[in-house]
């Protein structure tokens, strides 16, 4: 993997790839971490013990992508966020506008103006124990920081995957619509991805149907058609995904959700991922097996030039 380090202000993207530990990488300031209101250097932006998002997992969180200093897709990520809040009854501390505003805030203090932001909110500080009620002030975070993506070269030739046996968690258990600070469901398959010496594995649901990878959408195409997992399957509703079905929409390529087998995955014709972190990827090998001719196939590759667009501001938003 490799650390690509956001544009800040005067400073080209292009000039900015290499590994935090090259000596191509160089911080310019001590980044301001947003806690509560207050910013913080990164060295002292630290939480309580007590808190229930360490001690539980109790919390939510958005990860938001910044191109050219906007915040891309606020309101959904918001909407999402305040959606995942409410699904475990914990009640944000501010308003969306007053996040909006926060978040811009940590940019600019920050210099950025291409970026990843994490935004958290946790129940807050309490006791030992699960009763969450015990916590009568919730916490948030921002980070505005650097961000770990897939290397150059997978974007151009494709990445592999497998299918994981670690089981999507039950929607009737945790809804996987939550985007919650416990990832432990996808961190076991995520460990079995790194066993089998690749980047990401297919998670599948209670039934056997495709759910999602460990931190990304799953689209296939299969003549001439983009298929991608319903909500049902147990899948998160990722705004990127949601952005790749409006650009099929919009440039007139047919599209549907629907529950997908293994079997749908090996004889695609194309596969891609979505994702705030990863964006756009094609995949060109699942479970050894290759998908398609091997290669990223034409409409993965339209599609990606679309996002790019949209991200740079050259279509509409």
């Amino acid at each position: 993997m490799h650390f690509i380090r956001p544009r800040r202000a005067g400073i080209s993207l292009r000039s900015t790839f290499g590994n935090r530990h090259s000596p191509f990488y160089h911080p310019v300031m001590s980044l301001k971490i947003w806690i509560d209101g207050k910013f913080y250097d990164k060295e002292d932006a630290k939480i309580s013990v007590y808190d229930h998002g360490l001690l539980y997992g109790d919390g939510v969180f958005e990860g938001i992508r910044v191109y050219r200093g906007k915040i891309f897709e606020c309101d959904a990520h918001l909407r999402r966020l305040f959606d995942s809040a409410r699904g475990i009854r914990l009640t944000p501390p501010r308003t969306p506008q007053q996040f909006r505003a926060a978040m811009e805030e940590t940019i600019k203090i920050n210099n950025f103006s291409d970026c990843y932001i994490r935004l958290v909110l946790t129940r807050g500080v309490g006791y030992l124990g699960l009763n969450p009620n015990k916590c009568p002030n919730p916490s948030v975070i921002i980070i505005a920081d650097t961000i770990e993506l897939y290397p150059a070269e997978m974007y151009e030739k494709g990445m592999y995957i497998i299918t994981s046996s670690v089981v999507r968690t039950h929607p009737n258990s945790l809804s996987p619509r939550l985007k919650s600070l416990n990832y432990l469901n996808n961190i076991l398959a995520k460990i079995e991805a790194a066993d089998a010496g690749v980047p990401e594995a297919v998670m599948l649901n209670q039934d056997g149907n495709v759910a999602e990878c460990t931190g990304d959408n799953i689209f296939i195409v299969r003549n001439g058609q983009i298929q991608t997992p319903t909500t049902a399957d147990g899948i998160l509703e990722g705004v990127t995904r949601q952005v790749m079905i409006d650009l099929c929409r919009e440039l007139s390529i047919p599209c549907i959700e629907k529950s997908l087998q293994r079997h749908d995955l090996y004889i695609s014709d194309e596969c891609f991922l979505t994702g705030t972190a990863a964006e756009v990827i094609p995949v060109t090998r699942i479970d050894g097996r290759p998908v398609g001719n091997g290669i990223p196939g034409s409409l993965t590759r339209k599609l990606i030039a679309a996002f790019h667009k949209l991200v740079r501001g050259e279509a509409k938003n």
